[in-house]
């Protein structure tokens, strides 16, 4: 049976497409579709896709509310079980789903993520909470661009661009950006690790200037069987190199439908 946490918020939920049933868990000052517009066709042409974004306000936030909030909007739209595909934060959202409902979840995917954030990562998270509670966006959006992008992309950036590009970012901070950032500050899934037991796919970023890849290696190499691919680029992989993550995540389930098919085929023959 599931249990849910009584502390689950209510989450705004968009759903695409029909079939084998996908969550997706976006990142901290993220959003369903600033993290996973582009994918969301794509995995839709043969999935259902259940995207729900975290709360809009600055309610504090736990691990198991947000991963039971995750599993309540996915059964309240017709999945009974389902893989998830999670960014960042939502990747410690992920592995607690994964463990905390192992009759549901299916699979994970997960990017740019983490088991217990840095020392890096949780100074750069410190120094966004510090221009939220100012009210100094344009701060924070320096701080964004600065952690969240590479070197090479960032310095690609025509000059006389940048300054609109930082007006932009400061303009769409999501609401509830401050509650996520203080749960990356104190999330901590190294002990869910090795309780994850369906196929997982770890996607590393070589230039991600807030969240090492080396935090996704050990995600990898604590989850039993878990495959790590690492591309190029910084964190927000979805801007910097969308076709490649795309193709990585629609390649993982390609090979989900081709195991699943398998001992199908075998029983006929």
């Amino acid at each position: 049976m599931t249990k849910i946490s009584p502390e689950s918020p209510v989450l705004t939920t968009q759903v695409s497409g029909s079939g084998p049933a996908i969550v997706l868990a976006h990142g901290g000052g993220g959003g369903i579709d600033a993290n996973f517009g582009g994918l969301i066709p794509l995995l839709a042409a043969d999935h259902l896709v259940i995207g729900s974004d975290f709360p809009a306000d600055d309610t504090p936030l736990t691990l198991d509310s947000l991963a039971d909030a995750l599993v309540v909007e996915a059964i309240a739209h017709g999945a009974e079980t389902f893989s998830i595909v999670a960014f960042s934060l939502g990747t410690a959202v992920a592995i607690r789903a994964a463990v905390r409902h192992p009759e549901r979840v299916r699979g994970l995917v997960l990017t740019g993520g983490f088991a217990r954030p840095d020392n890096r990562a949780r100074l750069n998270i410190e120094l966004w909470q510090r221009a939220l509670a100012a009210g100094d966006r344009e701060s924070f959006a320096r701080y964004v661009l600065l952690a969240g992008f590479s070197a090479d992309f960032v310095n690609a950036i025509p000059e006389e661009e940048l300054s609109d590009v930082l007006a932009r970012t400061a303009a769409n901070i999501p609401g509830g950006t401050a509650a996520q950032a203080a749960l990356i500050e104190t999330a901590d899934v190294r002990a869910d690790l090795p309780r994850v037991a369906v196929p997982t796919l770890v996607i590393g970023l070589a230039g991600d200037l807030l969240c090492d890849p080396a935090n996704a290696r050990e995600q990898a190499a604590g989850i039993p069987g878990a495959e790590y691919l690492e591309l190029p680029g910084g964190h927000v992989v979805m801007v910097e190199r969308p076709e490649a993550w795309h193709a990585a995540v629609l390649d993982f389930f390609t090979g989900q439908q081709a195991s699943s098919a398998a001992p199908s085929a075998a029983a006929t023959r």
